[in-house]
C-alpha cells in the first residue's frame, strides 16, 4: 500500500521534479564557472607560498602590538557577539537533529462530556451499567493518566535536509567570527601603526619647531642690527605658531587612536604601550600572495558565503518535499476511568490509542508554492554571494600587491627628497646668516622640509598597512 502511494505522489510531481533537477544543474555549473575563472596566478611568476598560512602571532614582529591584539581577542564585543551567534547556531543545529525523534511525555488529563440525548452514546450509555445497579452518569468525567507520542516518518527526507541546512549555517557562523577575527586583527594593526606615524611626526613637528625659533631668534637680532624688518620676524613668528598648532593636533589625534585602540580592545581609556622610536627606518614584512585558489580555503567571508550556498541548497530541497504528504503516528498508553478510584484497577483501566496517517497538502499549495519559490530566490543570491565574495578577495589582492610595490618606489624617492630638502634647509639657515640668502627662502626650505619629513612618515605607515591588509585579503589572522 505504501509502495503504491508513494508511486502516486512521485508521478504527480514529476514535472516539479524536472524543475528542481534543472534548478540544482544551472547551479552547479554556475558554481563550476566561478573556480574555473579564477587566474593561475596573480603575478607572472606562480608560488605557491602563501603568507595566509602564518599565525598572527608569528607573522607580527613588534611584541607590544602582539599583547593589544591578544587582548582585543579575549575582550572585543564584536568578537564575543559573533560568539554567541555560534553558539544560536549550534542551539539550532541541536533542534533540527531533535525534529527527527519522538515528541512526547507524561500525561494527565481530565475532561468533562455530557451527550446529547438524542445521540448513539447517550441512547447507550442510559441503558449500560458500569458496575451491578450503576448506570453511566449523564456527566461523565475522564480523567487519563501515562504517556503520549507523536513522530513525523522522514520519509521524503525534508527533516534530513533541514538538519543538513542548520549544520551548513553553523559552519558558516564559524567562519563568519573567523572573519570577525580577521577583521579585528587588521584593525588593531592599522590603528597601531596610525599611532607610531603620529609620534614619529609629533617628534618631527616639535625638531621643526625648535629649529624655527632658533631662526626667529636670528631674524630678531638681524632686525635690531637693522639688517631685517619687522615683515620677517613676523613671518617667522606665524611659522613658529602654525607648527605649535601641529604639535596639538597630533597629541589630539594620539589621544583619539589610543582611545580607538582602547575601545577595540573593550576596555576603558589609557595610555597604550609602545615604541616610539625608530619607525621610519624599520621595513615591514614580506607577503607572499600564493595562488589565487587558495583564497578558496583562507579567506573567512568565502568560506561563509560558501556554507550559505549549501544551506541554501538544502532549504530548497526541504521546501520541494513540502509538496509531499506527511506520514504522522501518534501513540498513547495508560490508565483511563471516568472516577479516579479505578484508574489502578488493571487491566480494566489501561487504554491505549495508536494513529497513523497521510496529510497531503492541497489547499495550501500555493502557500508552498510561495516558500518554494523563495528558496529558489534564496539560492540563487547565495550563488551571487558566493561569486561575489570570490571577485572582491582577487580584487583586494590584485590593489594590495600593486600598493606594496609601488609604496617601495615612493618610499625610496620620498627617502631622497627628504634628505635633499633637509640638507637645504641648513645651507639657507648659514646662507641667511651671512646675509646671502632672504627670509623666504628659508622659510620655503623649513616649510619644504618639514612636509617631505611628514610625508615620508606617511608613507612608511602606508607600507605597513599595506602588508596587513595584504595579509588580510589572503585570508590570513584567523588561524
Amino acid at each position: 500500500m505504501m509502495n503504491l502511494i508513494q508511486r502516486i505522489l512521485i508521478q504527480g510531481c514529476i514535472p516539479l521534479l524536472f524543475m528542481v533537477t534543472g534548478c540544482q544543474n544551472h547551479f552547479s555549473k554556475l558554481g563550476d564557472s566561478v573556480s574555473n575563472s579564477l587566474p593561475q596566478s596573480f603575478l607572472p611568476t606562480s608560488d605557491t607560498t602563501n603568507s595566509a598560512q602564518v599565525k598572527w602571532r608569528d607573522f607580527f614582529q613588534d611584541p607590544n602590538l602582539v599583547l593589544l591584539i591578544d587582548s582585543a581577542l579575549k575582550n572585543n564585543f564584536d568578537l564575543l557577539m559573533a560568539f554567541q551567534k555560534i553558539q544560536v547556531a549550534r542551539n539550532d543545529l541541536k533542534l533540527s537533529k531533535a525534529a527527527m525523534l519522538p515528541v512526547g511525555g507524561a500525561s494527565l488529563a481530565y475532561q468533562q462530556r455530557k451527550f446529547g440525548y438524542y445521540t448513539m452514546d447517550d441512547a447507550g450509555n442510559r441503558t449500560t451499567e458500569i458496575t451491578p445497579g450503576k448506570m453511566v452518569p449523564t456527566h461523565l468525567p475522564d480523567f487519563f493518566t501515562g504517556f503520549q507520542t507523536n513522530w513525523e516518518a522522514d520519509i521524503w527526507g525534508k527533516l534530513r535536509t533541514k538538519q543538513k541546512a542548520a549544520l551548513s549555517r553553523y559552519l558558516s557562523s564559524v567562519e563568519g567570527s573567523n572573519l570577525v577575527v580577521t577583521n579585528l586583527i587588521a584593525e588593531i594593526a592599522d590603528t597601531y601603526y596610525d599611532l607610531l606615524a603620529y609620534d614619529a611626526e609629533l617628534e618631527i613637528v616639535r625638531q621643526t619647531t625648535q629649529i624655527q625659533q632658533d631662526a626667529l631668534e636670528v631674524v630678531k637680532v638681524q632686525k635690531e642690527a637693522g639688517a631685517s624688518n619687522e615683515l620677517a620676524v613676523k613671518q617667522f613668528e606665524s611659522q613658529v605658531l602654525h607648527s605649535q598648532s601641529l604639535e596639538y593636533d597630533l597629541l589630539q589625534s594620539i589621544k583619539e587612536t589610543e582611545n580607538r585602540l582602547n575601545f577595540l580592545m573593550g576596555r576603558m581609556p589609557q595610555p597604550i604601550l609602545r615604541n616610539r622610536d625608530g619607525f621610519v627606518p624599520r621595513v615591514p614584512n614580506s607577503v607572499k600572495a600564493g595562488i589565487p585558489s587558495q583564497l578558496l580555503r583562507n579567506r573567512p567571508d568565502i568560506r561563509e558565503a560558501e556554507f550559505e550556498l549549501q544551506a541554501s541548497k538544502f532549504d530548497l530541497m526541504a521546501a520541494r518535499a513540502a509538496f509531499y504528504p506527511d506520514f504522522t503516528i501518534s501513540a498513547s498508553v495508560g490508565f483511563q476511568s471516568f472516577n479516579p478510584a479505578y484508574l489502578i484497577n488493571t487491566p480494566q483501566s489501561i487504554a491505549y490509542n495508536l494513529l497513523g496517517g497521510l496529510t497531503a497538502p492541497l489547499i495550501n499549495r500555493s502557500a508552498i508554492k510561495a516558500q518554494f519559490s523563495n528558496a529558489k530566490s534564496n539560492q540563487l543570491n547565495a550563488l551571487y554571494n558566493y561569486q561575489q565574495a570570490i571577485l572582491t578577495g582577487f580584487v583586494e589582492v590584485s590593489n594590495q600587491l600593486s600598493a606594496i610595490e609601488n609604496l617601495e618606489q615612493i618610499y625610496t624617492r620620498k627617502e631622497k627628497e627628504t634628505s635633499s630638502l633637509t640638507m637645504a634647509v641648513n645651507i639657507s639657515n648659514d646662507l641667511f646668516k651671512s646675509g646671502r640668502a632672504n627670509y623666504v627662502e628659508v622659510l620655503l626650505a623649513q616649510n619644504q622640509s618639514l612636509q617631505a619629513r611628514l610625508d615620508l612618515i606617511s608613507t612608511r605607515k602606508r607600507q605597513y598597512q599595506a602588508t596587513v591588509h595584504m595579509y588580510k585579503a589572503l585570508g590570513g589572522g584567523w588561524r
